[in-house]
């Protein structure tokens, strides 16, 4: 089954830009309730996942940092301690399994890169626990 069906659009995901502040995607994130955010480049590719342990991690390891001082950090230069591997849009449900595993959300790419929406963990799994059971492991 190809992914499509379950793809929430880029005009409906939460994203920041890379060259957007720490204090401003705090500020999103909060909002949002959100503890990871798809990134995207001045050219709309998907460029990584900024998480909530990525910006607690830069507000320890920067002793003298304070809140208004957030405004002063470009997310670009944050590490991004967790990888979110995207898929292209032409992938079938099945690709996205293994990553799932270890992912909130599976970014979702055209074929030059283009960030155009996510797919949720949440989603794969209500899929999947649709499909009709199998006797493939009955004894």
């Amino acid at each position: 089954m190809n992914i499509t069906f379950f793809l929430i659009p880029k005009n409906e995901v939460i994203h920041l830009p890379v060259n957007c502040t720490m204090r401003q995607a705090l500020e999103k994130m909060e909002y949002h309730r959100y503890t990871a955010v798809p990134l995207i480049d001045s050219q709309g590719k998907y460029a990584g996942t900024i998480t909530e342990g990525d910006l607690l991690w830069t507000m320890k390891n920067t002793p003298e940092l304070t809140f208004p001082g957030t405004e002063r950090i470009m997310i670009k230069d944050i590490p991004q301690r967790m990888t979110n591997t995207p898929v292209r849009i032409n992938a079938e449900i099945e690709d996205l399994l293994s990553l799932a595993i270890v992912q909130n959300f599976v970014p979702v790419v055209d074929d030059s890169g283009i960030f155009i929406g996510i797919i949720r963990r949440r989603e794969i799994i209500e899929y999947y626990t649709k499909l009709p059971a199998s006797n493939e492991y009955s004894i």
